[in-house]
């Protein structure tokens, strides 16, 4: 535990970062997940648009990295594609 003032604060702050940090990638996993589990191409494309902007944030946000995001987005995009 911290014994000087700042650092406790630090410490709260450090502490709801991290659940906000933790609850926006289960967000994003869940967006790629559910681009990749799609069958059919019109909701591909549907889960795909979503994705994107929720990735698009995240690489705003440097929440992941922004060549990781474009990767990922360009891995997604492969995917509806192949499903036409």
């Amino acid at each position: 535990m911290p014994n000087i003032k700042s650092a406790k604060k630090r410490m709260q702050l450090s502490a709801k970062a991290r659940l906000r940090n933790r609850s926006e990638r289960a967000r994003i996993r869940t967006a790629i997940k559910e681009v990749r589990a799609t069958t059919s191409a019109k909701d591909a494309q549907e889960q795909l648009r979503g994705a994107v902007k929720i990735l698009d944030r995240a690489a705003t946000k440097r929440l992941i990295h922004p060549n990781r995001v474009a990767r990922v987005k360009s891995q997604l995009e492969r995917h509806a594609r192949s499903l036409t």
